[in-house]
């Protein structure tokens, strides 16, 4: 297997304009959009609370759709396969990461809006199963030391991309204490127009950066498995060596 670059001349000029967006992103939330009339400065966590909220519940599907094409190659195309496991892999990651925010962001908001960190909210806590899930999946991808690892993990992936739509429709489905969707809520939902290019350029900003993080980890998994079939063939060189 050839050894994938870490970071290429893409990757560079990708990541540079992602702290670029994520600076300019940045600026608006926090310092030209308009203060909330109801909430005050405590708002602005909405342009970061959100975007993370909603980018932890694409990155799960990446990994579900990089599972299923584990499981169909496994046997018919080991090589593509861990290809796949490898975007699966990046991916549970990068939803864990993206998740902890939304979880750590949601209580800070809640702390003040609702005076506790904390409520066994129907959203709140199907996020929580979400980020329980994915800990889960990189635990047994750590601790497993069956040779069926990745088909296990591809196997729970499956069972945690269900509660992504419970997730998503928690809020629709049941009455909760979490806020009403912001947009397609209803009448009343929606952003006043002044607050469109902070949350914009926050979902922007941070998308950039989950796709660069994806692809790092992603270069990095492979330069894994390429150190472990180099290995391996070295080990079965020695041994024919040995038994000649």
């Amino acid at each position: 297997m050839q050894h994938s670059r870490i970071l290429g001349p893409v990757g560079i000029v990708w990541f540079l304009a992602t702290l670029v967006a994520i600076a300019y992103a940045t600026r608006l939330g926090l310092f030209l959009a308009p203060v909330d009339a109801l909430q005050g400065n405590v708002f602005r966590i909405f342009f970061y609370h959100v975007p993370h909220s909603m980018l932890s519940l694409l990155f799960p599907y990446v990994n579900f759709i990089a599972s299923v094409f584990y499981l169909y190659w496994r046997q018919r195309n080991p090589l593509k396969a861990l290809t796949a496991d490898a975007v699966a892999i990046a991916s549970a990651e990068i939803t864990i990461v993206y998740s902890s925010i939304c979880l750590w962001t949601g209580m800070l908001w809640g702390r003040v809006e609702w005076g506790l960190w904390w409520t066994w909210d129907a959203r709140l806590t199907s996020m929580l199963l979400l980020w329980l899930l994915y800990v889960s999946y990189l635990m047994l991808r750590k601790l497993s030391s069956t040779g069926q690892t990745q088909t296990l993990a591809a196997v729970l992936s499956v069972f945690a991309a269900i509660d992504v739509p419970i997730v998503y429709m928690s809020i629709r489905w049941w009455r909760t204490q979490h806020p009403a969707p912001v947009f397609g809520g209803g009448a009343d939902s929606g952003l006043d127009k002044s607050m469109y290019p902070a949350f914009i350029w926050n979902i922007i900003g941070w998308a950039m950066w989950g796709i660069f993080l994806l692809a790092f980890r992603y270069a990095l998994e492979r330069r894994r498995q390429a150190f472990e079939q180099d290995a391996a063939l070295q080990a079965i060189e020695a041994s024919l060596e040995i038994a000649k």
